[in-house]
């Protein structure tokens, strides 16, 4: 039998990547075959995305891939970060560049729109997590801002549904996406078109809701000569790139409602949490700031975002800006060599967002709650990753009691499982061994929503089994935990500090 080939075009916030499934029936193989850089572009005191320049590299990796696959790609998908957009007036122009969700503009406009609509009942129509970088608070910082944009909007389109619209000419929400921006509904399954009427917002420019697998068609005519993928059609993945990164955990099935393992997804953020049935809409789950995301296979992703490894790329690049030239290795290998359970910060607090000198920020955030302030670089690192690992053994409580039930098992997968330190730390402050793998994750979920949708694989929970032969996983088990068990309260009372 062939290799059947399906491309992942899998964009995150800071690179993209596309990557090539050849799957022989029983294993699947990636080849990467086009990486570029990705981030945000400021202008005049704003962040947007450099949407036309993604657009080019996206016609310059189907073009890598037509060139360098030995067999036709049956289908392609894209994947992107959630909660930004682009729109289109009637005549399918796009009206400007889209926002970066750190963009400012969404600075209180949560507090605003919570003088309209109570928190509580915009919790109880969405199931969302509250954060100011949702899609909800881009739209109401146009409106208050006075953009004359919305007036003129015929369609909004989250980011990898433009890059859909820009690959084959149709226009439609995907499910995983929409559910990301925070006036969607997820127990009726639509848009909660009546919240937004509260907002004064539009609802026309909403499409229709269409699920992972769907076939939108083969490539336009003009991308198809050009990059010579003339067999090629553009399939639905779960386009939000956790939908994609979950559907490549390689849990096995119990088949019963509640799971005895979570997920993380981590690189710039981590995304920990459980895949369920139904949403779980609560006053628990709103005291707990959770939310309730669409999964493949019509599921819900219950999970809370925790800023990841944002914080070390930030460090970084200030370092290296000033002069350093170090890698990941090195920093690695700066973090080991500094003790650890010194210091900790609340990576979600707002100091992190965008600061302008992360390490500085780091440093101010531990002298303001009277800790031990980091004097070298290794130490800031340190106290950046024990406090992202005592994060996730926060949400892992919290996961926990909203399921009713103990989690046995932490799979970590995306490019994060590369730091091996954070992976152990996970282990150590949670007590459950991790799984770590695969690195990527996201673009192996792509691929396999293809595969299923082709009829190539039988259902989602054989990809998982299809995944867990192909890729190995690395284990870490806990080690030392009555000194992460010792500092975990004091890490508790930094979060009550700082609230």
């Amino acid at each position: 039998m062939s290799d059947k080939a399906f491309l992942a075009i899998d964009m995150g916030a800071s690179s993209g990547r596309h990557v090539v499934g050849l799957f022989d029936g029983r294993r699947v193989k990636l080849e990467e075959v086009y990486r570029f850089q990705n981030g945000p572009v400021e202008v005049g005191n704003r962040l947007y995305w450099d949407v036309l320049g993604q657009w080019t590299h996206i016609r310059n990796g189907l073009y890598a891939a037509g060139s360098r696959v030995n067999t036709t790609v049956a289908s392609v998908g894209v994947d992107t970060w959630g909660v930004d957009f682009g729109l289109l007036d009637r005549n399918d122009e796009l009206l400007g560049n889209p926002y970066h969700y750190r963009d400012h503009r969404t600075d209180g406009m949560m507090e605003k729109a919570f003088q309209i609509v109570p928190r509580e009942e915009i919790f109880r129509q969405t199931g969302l997590q509250f954060m100011q970088l949702n899609t909800l608070y881009q739209l109401l910082a146009m409106k208050f801002g006075g953009s004359p944009l919305l007036d003129i909007a015929d369609r909004l389109l989250m980011m990898p549904d433009l890059f859909h619209w820009m690959l084959t000419g149709e226009k439609c929400n995907e499910f995983t996406d929409a559910t990301t921006t925070q006036f969607f509904n997820p127990v009726e399954r639509r848009w909660a078109t009546e919240l937004l009427d509260r907002f004064g917002l539009p609802t026309h420019i909403l499409g229709p809701i269409v699920q992972p697998g769907t076939v939108l068609g083969p490539l336009r005519p003009s991308v198809a000569s050009e990059t010579g993928l003339t067999q090629t059609q553009v399939v639905l993945p779960g386009t939000h790139d956790t939908a994609s990164a979950v559907m490549a955990v390689p849990a096995r099935e119990h088949g019963d409602d509640w799971p005895d393992w979570c997920y993380i997804s981590l690189g710039t953020w981590a995304l920990m949490g459980v895949e369920v049935k139904q949403p779980i809409i609560t006053e628990e789950s709103l005291t707990l700031n959770f939310t309730n995301e669409g999964g493949v296979g019509n599921t819900i992703r219950l999970l809370k975002n925790i800023t990841g490894l944002w914080l070390v790329q930030e460090c970084r690049r200030i370092w290296n800006q000033a002069g350093r030239s170090w890698d990941w290795e090195d920093l690695n290998r700066l973090t080991a060599e500094s003790p650890g359970l010194v210091s900790f910060i609340d990576p979600d607090h707002s100091m992190f967002l965008a600061p302008t000198d992360m390490p500085e920020a780091i440093r101010e955030f531990v002298r303001r709650t009277g800790q031990s302030v980091p004097s070298t670089e290794g130490a800031v690192l340190r106290c950046a990753l024990d406090s992202i690992a005592m994060k996730f053994r926060h949400v892992l409580g919290m996961c926990e009691k909203l399921i009713g039930r103990r989690i046995e098992v932490i799979h970590i997968v995306g490019g994060g499982t590369k730091n091996r330190l954070l992976c152990q730390a996970a282990a150590d402050a949670c007590g459950r061994p991790v799984l770590a793998g695969p690195v990527e994750a996201t673009a192996l979920g792509n691929i396999m929503m293809q595969a299923v949708a082709a009829g190539e694989v039988g259902s989602i929970s054989e990809a998982r089994e299809i995944i867990r032969q192909s890729f190995p996983l690395d284990e870490y088990l806990p080690q030392n935990t009555a000194a992460w068990d010792e500092a975990f309260p004091r890490f508790l009372q930094i979060l009550e500090a700082t609230v």
